[in-house]
C-alpha cells in the first residue's frame, strides 16, 4: 500500500507599499533662503522709509535680523523644530560673514574708487620734489622706495631672530628661561607701534643718531619679531615627532636633524608667517613719524637722512586737505593695499608649493 504525498509550494505573502507620509515628508525648496533674503530686504526698506531712518546700514540691521526670524519661523512652520535650529545657526553664519565683508567691500570700493583717479605711471615714478602740497602733480616713488628698503631691512634683522627663537622654545626650550622667552614674546606681540618707536627714539638721543630708515626699521623688527616667533612656534609644533625619531635613530645628530628635517618640513607654513608679518609692519606710521621724519625727495640711502613710506605718505597728504591732497592720499592708500594683498598671494602660494606631498 503506497500514498502519495503532495508538495505545496508556499508563496510568499506581499508586503503592502509603504504610505506616503513614510516617504515623503515636508521640507521647503532649495531657493527658500533666497527668498526670505528678498522679503527681508523688502521689510527692512519698508520699515525704514516708515520710520524716516536715512542709514542704510538701518536698513540693513533690520533686514539681517527679519531674516533670521522668518527663516526660523517659516522652517519651525513647515518642517520640523529640528530642522528650524539648523536653519537658525546657518542663517545667524551667513548674518555674520556679511557683517563682515560688507566693511571691507566698502572699504576696498571706496579706496579703488577714489585712488585710480590719479594712479598711472607718472605716478609711481615720480616723487613730490618741487610740487607744492595743494597743486595736483607729484608721485609716491619716494615712498614706495622707503617702504621696501625700511621693511626689507626689518625682515633680514627679524626673520632669522624670530625662527632661532622658536627653534630654542620647541626643541630646546625647557625650565625657567623658556618661560621667561615666551612670557616677553606674548607681552611685545600686544606692544603699541608708538611704544616701539619711543624706545628706538631714546636710544637715538642717548646716542645722538640722526633720523633715518634704519631707526624706522629697528623700530618695525620690534613689533615683527613677536609675529615671527609665534607662527613659526606653531609651525614647527605641527611638525610630526616621528619625523624627529626616525632622524635620531639613524644617529644623526639634533641639530642636523632641525636643519634637514624639521625645518624643510614647516618651512611653507614658516615663509608664510614671515609673509604676514611683513604684511603687518608695512602698514605702520607712528615709528615712521618719529624716527624717519618724512622727505619729499627720493632718498635711496637708507642709512642717513630722513626717508619717506606710504603710511607717512597717506598721512602727510590727508593733512593738507586740498583736494589734490586727498587725490594722492587715496592713491598711495590704494598701492599700499596692492602691496599688502600681493604679499599676501604670494605667501599662499609658497605655502601650496612648499606643502608636504601626500600620496595615497
Amino acid at each position: 500500500m503506497s500514498t502519495t504525498h503532495t508538495s505545496v509550494q508556499e508563496r510568499p505573502t506581499p508586503t503592502p507599499p509603504p504610505s506616503k507620509s513614510t516617504l515623503r515628508s515636508r521640507s521647503l525648496p532649495r531657493w527658500a533662503p533666497l527668498g526670505f533674503a528678498a522679503v527681508s530686504i523688502a521689510l527692512g526698506v519698508g520699515i525704514g522709509s516708515a520710520a524716516g531712518w536715512e542709514s542704510r546700514i538701518q536698513w540693513g540691521l533690520i533686514s539681517a535680523l527679519l531674516f533670521v526670524v522668518i527663516s526660523y519661523a517659516a522652517t519651525t512652520a513647515v518642517e520640523n523644530q529640528r530642522q528650524a535650529k539648523d536653519r537658525l545657526a546657518t542663517s545667524l553664519v551667513w548674518v555674520c560673514f556679511l557683517l563682515a565683508i560688507v566693511p571691507l567691500a566698502s572699504l576696498i570700493w571706496t579706496t579703488v574708487g577714489r585712488g585710480m583717479k590719479v594712479l598711472d605711471g607718472y605716478f609711481l615714478t615720480h616723487s613730490m620734489a618741487g610740487v607744492l602740497g595743494t597743486e595736483p602733480g607729484g608721485g609716491v616713488y619716494h615712498a614706495l622706495i622707503g617702504t621696501l628698503e625700511q621693511v626689507g631691512i626689518a625682515t633680514v634683522i627679524s626673520a632669522p631672530i624670530g625662527l632661532l627663537t622658536a627653534v630654542y622654545l620647541v626643541e630646546y626650550g625647557k625650565g625657567a628661561l623658556a618661560k621667561a622667552v615666551t612670557f616677553f614674546v606674548d607681552v611685545m606681540t600686544g606692544i603699541p607701534s608708538i611704544v616701539a618707536g619711543l624706545f628706538i627714539l631714546s636710544i637715538m638721543l642717548m646716542a645722538g643718531l640722526q633720523p633715518s630708515g634704519l631707526m624706522g626699521s629697528l623700530a618695525l623688527t620690534i613689533l615683527m619679531i613677536p609675529v615671527v616667533v609665534r607662527s613659526t612656534e606653531e609651525m614647527l609644533k605641527l611638525v610630526p615627532n616621528e619625523l624627529r625619531e626616525a632622524s635620531l635613530a639613524l644617529g644623526i645628530p639634533k641639530w642636523r636633524t632641525i636643519l634637514k628635517v624639521v625645518i624643510p618640513t614647516a618651512i611653507g607654513g614658516i615663509t608664510t608667517g614671515v609673509m604676514l608679518a611683513i604684511a603687518r609692519i608695512a602698514g605702520e606710521t607712528a615709528p615712521i613719524m618719529l624716527l624717519v621724519f618724512g622727505s619729499q625727495l627720493i632718498n635711496p640711502n637708507p642709512f642717513e637722512g630722513a626717508q619717506s613710506s606710504l603710511p607717512f605718505y597717506i598721512w602727510e597728504q590727508y593733512k593738507i586737505g586740498s583736494e589734490a591732497s586727498y587725490d594722492r592720499a587715496w592713491a598711495g592708500a590704494l598701492v599700499l593695499i596692492v602691496f599688502v594683498m600681493l604679499l599676501n598671494l604670494v605667501a599662499r602660494g609658497i605655502a601650496r608649493w612648499k606643502a608636504p606631498k601626500t600620496g595615497r
